[in-house]
């Protein structure tokens, strides 16, 4: 029983024999009208040609991996606080337009629009930019906040809602 093949750009049965065209940099079997939108592609060209046989030699390199290296960033400075309104006020001052300031720093208008409303946080590369073009500091140190003291509890059981409150009362008697 032969099977009807189809052609593989309009999908219809090919009548006659299929015709094997280049289409787009692609080989596919086709029907005599779709074979007019490429290039027939004949026997010869059709078969895969030989790959040269390669004298086996008696050294064979051994392949070594590298080891990856891993790279460790210490993040030492962080972002301010009010960073929109100081660049706001920095780009004011200067009598920038927004559209001046990205061309600057070589940033789209949208990224100063979004960091003025507070919509994103500039990384610290965008931040250096803008404290050079602004004349402004938006990266500080980071500083370690100090560990809240530990709230006592027994060491048999578990923390309760009443050693929070019982904590919170200390606190704020020590601070009057």
């Amino acid at each position: 029983m032969k099977r009807k093949v189809r052609c593989e750009v309009c999908g219809q049965k090919i009548r006659g024999g299929p015709i094997t065209a280049e289409i787009e940099s692609a080989r596919l079997t086709v029907c005599v009208e779709c074979s007019k939108h490429g290039r027939i592609v004949t026997q010869d060209e059709f078969t895969p040609k030989a790959k040269p046989l390669v004298k086996p030699s008696a050294h064979v390199p051994v392949m070594t991996q590298k080891k990856k290296t891993e790279i460790k960033v210490e993040i030492t400075q962080e972002i301010i606080q009010d960073y929109t309104a100081k660049i706001r006020q920095a780009r004011e001052k200067l009598g920038l337009t927004h559209e001046e300031l990205a061309k600057k720093i070589n940033e789209k208008t949208s990224v100063i629009g979004k960091l003025e409303t507070g919509k994103i946080q500039p990384s610290n590369i965008l931040a250096t930019k803008l404290e050079h073009a602004l004349k402004i500091k938006l990266l500080t140190p980071i500083t370690e906040e100090k560990a809240a003291p530990q709230i006592s509890k027994a060491a048999n059981r578990e923390q309760t809602l009443g050693d929070l409150i019982q904590f919170n009362k200390k606190a704020s008697e020590e601070q009057t």
